[in-house]
């Protein structure tokens, strides 16, 4: 397969805590057009000091030592132009934490970026009556681009975790759309409880009920539980996924998600 990377084309400073890079160039030539509102990449981070650049043979570099090899991070395709073939991406960041958000908040126009993929292959139900999209700043891009989706006129809400009102971001869908912010700053009780706080406080939507439920592993799971026991929405049409864990850098989330998630799935018979 051909080596598939992106030139920085130009960046944008969404919110504080988002941060949206646009890639183009030769490199994507092989990118295919994604599949599902989900669809991700793994984007390579190159380690500091790395004795190699992208465009890089992506198995050569699979036997170099652990801290040479690049850091995969994947992240959700928030709009690819396949006329243009522009590839859009957008990083939550949080300062210097982080090797994906370090290198966004610091591209340049001409910085290059290797990705595998696309993957990923959800988009909302067609068949469903009503949809149900809840996460945090990290499920922001596939919410976004799960609410074009929705069928025209079609009950849609959503519910989003952000930090304060300078993270919230204009939302649209052809679906009859309510939006409701959680607020991190200055809210009461445990943080991972907001947003099923806020799920359980809106109306039930109506009919057969399609659902997304991605973000933070402690929030998504109360979040998931409360739907199925309360029988909010169908368990066939749910996704349900955390991308990262408070108190948990990527590696020592990657080292435990697994086991993890086989227990979220036992949670609910």
């Amino acid at each position: 397969m051909p080596t598939v990377y992106g030139e920085v084309v130009s960046t944008e400073v969404l919110t504080p805590q988002l941060v949206r890079v646009r890639l183009g160039g030769p490199g994507l030539e092989g990118f295919a057009a994604p599949a599902g509102t989900d669809a991700y990449v793994n984007a390579q981070f190159l380690p500091d000091g790395a004795a190699y650049a992208v465009p890089f043979d992506d198995e050569a570099v699979r036997d170099l030592p652990r801290d040479e090899r690049p850091y995969p991070r994947r992240y959700t395709v928030r709009h690819w132009d396949d006329e243009q073939r522009v590839l859009t991406l957008d990083f939550v960041v949080h300062g210097d934490v982080g090797r994906a958000g370090r290198w966004a908040q610091r591209a340049q126009v001409g910085d290059r970026l290797q990705l595998r993929g696309p993957a990923g292959s959800w988009s909302p139900a067609p068949e469903a009556d009503s949809h149900l999209l809840v996460g945090d700043e990290s499920a922001l891009p596939a919410v976004a681009a799960s609410l074009a989706a929705v069928p025209a006129g079609r009950p849609v809400t959503a519910v989003l975790e952000v930090e304060d009102a300078g993270g919230e971001v204009p939302l649209d869908s052809p679906g009859d759309l309510t939006v409701r912010w959680v607020h991190r700053a200055g809210a009461d009780g445990p943080v991972e409880d907001l947003l099923v706080a806020a799920v359980a406080a809106i109306d039930p939507l109506p009919g057969s009920v399609s659902a997304f439920v991605h973000g933070e592993a402690v929030a998504t799971r109360a979040v998931r539980r409360l739907l199925l026991e309360r029988g909010l929405v169908d368990r066939d049409l749910l996704s349900c996924s955390p991308y990262w864990r408070r108190g948990m850098d990527d590696e020592q989330w990657r080292s435990v998600k697994a086991a993890w998630t086989r227990e979220v799935a036992a949670d609910v018979p």
